[in-house]
């Protein structure tokens, strides 16, 4: 329990009714999960609004409410802020007695790739002992306890609560995904970060914030919003980010691939193999805690695939050296790491291979199919989940960037779902976004097979596939069951295949388990 007057001294209250200070057992921003004694905080979604849900809220036994317009006919404590979003993370904070102070956070943003250096970073900390948590796209991870994800960055709420959980267990070191989104929402507001990284940026959720420069300012106050006493990492390869350098009161750590400036900086790059082998350069020392960084240079080999992958681990490098750990754990770290699911995994690999990405926007798709073409095979299958609810920006911009590689993959049709039956309501496939992909895949001359349901159409390419052919199954949330399908697929169609081997791939795997029933709408 803790006072309400405690909760409410960390917020401005425009004005207020019926107050009085009563003792509080927890907080609910969703009605259905209000239990006796809550405060319910009503915030404004793009499809719904709490305020509609007040009466359930206190049906369900909810004794005061946060809300950003005056409710009547309700005699309950009532108290009016100018954002109720920011209201709820900082009454989070305090409820659990701000958490993220007691643990070193790491809040990674980036247009691609926040997955796999968060899970890269993880893996450097870990392996120079310390206890580490993750919270990000495919799941929320500390001690014993694996939360599927339905968001990149949770709600304030769950956030601090996760941290809250984290303490508990003696966490010492938290990465976290921090997207755009919960920049603009104030998901990560009171969030006390050690490091802040900005690793590349993109066009993507455009029709989300308007305009690509609102969508840069959104990514970047996580660089600005730093303090003095933080650090955050830039990639000065990017104008963009290099811009964001004496924007910021933190102290700041550049690195290049391109860039010859910064104070890493990568030469001697490797990747005839498709997996990359170069030299970090420590070109401008610098100081952190008792370390004294002077020029140096150390070999990296890594174990995961592609260009990208360098970027991912020159970012995962700085985290680790700005902790201290020594270049031989991180060298070996980044050697061991095999990468992370549905990020170009290999699902099957027999008489022809099936591979699992999550496709997410131009400079994922262009990473992938870029990769695709080094690669030997004979025929391509692609499966493609659309990505729903994202808008129609986004949408005609993955659909050009198909049609854009389709030639040099000899690709002249596509295989589409809208994974009706395995998406919640956030992520279902509008009228409009159908039509835009359409429209671009008819001007390219591409044809079309579309499925309404995911098993269709993972049915339709697994009867193409012949010897040395490959399947991609691609997209976002409508392909998170994919592998689990098309798994099980291939169990039927070939029972001689050994299944503890057939389903090694989904081994601790997060993404297409949870039930898709009891998610939140």
């Amino acid at each position: 329990m803790i006072k309400l007057n405690r909760l409410l001294n960390s917020i401005d209250i425009i004005e207020s009714w019926n107050s009085i200070n009563l003792d509080i057992s927890g907080i609910a921003y969703h009605s259905k999960k209000v239990k006796p004694g809550n405060v319910f905080v009503c915030i404004k979604g793009y499809k719904t609004d709490g305020h509609r849900y007040i009466m359930s809220a206190v049906a369900n036994g909810a004794t005061a409410i946060i809300v950003e317009e005056y409710q009547e006919g309700w005699d309950i404590p009532q108290y009016r802020v100018e954002n109720s979003r920011k209201a709820l993370a900082a009454i989070s904070s305090e409820f659990y007695n701000n958490p993220s102070k007691d643990m070193k956070i790491i809040g990674i943003t980036a247009t691609n790739g926040k997955t796999t250096t968060s899970f890269m970073t993880d893996a450097i900390l870990s392996a120079q002992g310390y206890n580490t948590g993750l919270i990000g796209t495919v799941a929320s991870k500390f001690a014993d306890s694996i939360i599927p994800s339905t968001l990149t960055t949770p709600e304030s709420l769950d956030l601090q609560n996760y941290f809250y959980q984290m303490k508990k267990h003696n966490i010492s070191h938290v990465t976290m995904e921090v997207s755009s989104s919960a920049l603009e929402l104030n998901r990560v507001d009171k969030v006390d970060f050690d490091i802040v990284t900005f690793n590349n940026i993109s066009r993507e959720h455009i029709d989300l914030h308007g305009s690509f420069e609102e969508y840069f300012n959104a990514k970047a106050s996580l660089i600005k919003n730093a303090g003095p006493n933080k650090w955050a990492i830039l990639n000065i390869d990017s104008p963009k980010l290099k811009s964001l350098i004496n924007e910021t009161n933190a102290n700041v750590l550049t690195f290049g691939v391109e860039s010859k400036e910064g104070h890493l900086v990568c030469k001697d790059l490797d990747i005839s193999t498709g997996r990359a082998e170069f030299t970090v350069k420590i070109q401008k020392p610098f100081k952190v805690g008792k370390t004294h960084y002077k020029q140096t240079e150390f070999r990296i080999r890594l174990s995961v695939p592609g260009y990208h992958s360098v970027y991912n681990s020159m970012v995962a490098i700085a985290i680790g050296l700005l902790f201290e750990v020594p270049i031989s754990t991180i060298q070996q770290s980044l050697k061991d790491f095999y990468g992370v699911e549905r990020r170009f995994q290999f699902i099957f690999e027999d008489n022809f291979k099936i591979i699992d990405d999550h496709f997410a926007n131009v400079g994922n798709i262009d990473v992938t199919l870029g990769t695709l073409q080094r690669m030997v095979y004979k025929d391509l299958s692609l499966v493609y989940a659309i990505r729903g609810s994202r808008g129609t920006t986004v949408n005609r911009e993955n659909a050009e960037t198909i049609a854009k590689w389709a030639p040099k993959l000899g690709l002249k049709e596509i295989i589409v779902t809208l994974s009706k039956s395995h998406v919640t309501e956030k992520d279902k496939v509008t009228t409009e976004e159908l039509s835009v992909f359409k429209e671009v895949m008819k001007k390219a001359g591409i044809k079309v097979y579309l499925h309404e349901e995911l098993v269709d159409a993972i049915k339709q390419g697994l009867s193409q596939a012949n010897d040395s052919d490959v399947v991609l199954l691609a997209g976002c949330q409508g392909m998170d069951y994919g592998a689990h399908t098309v798994l099980n697929l291939i169990h039927k169609m070939r029972p001689d295949i050994n299944k503890t081997l057939l389903y090694k791939p989904l081994v601790n795997r997060v993404a297409g388990t949870e039930d898709i029933n009891a998610m939140e709408k």
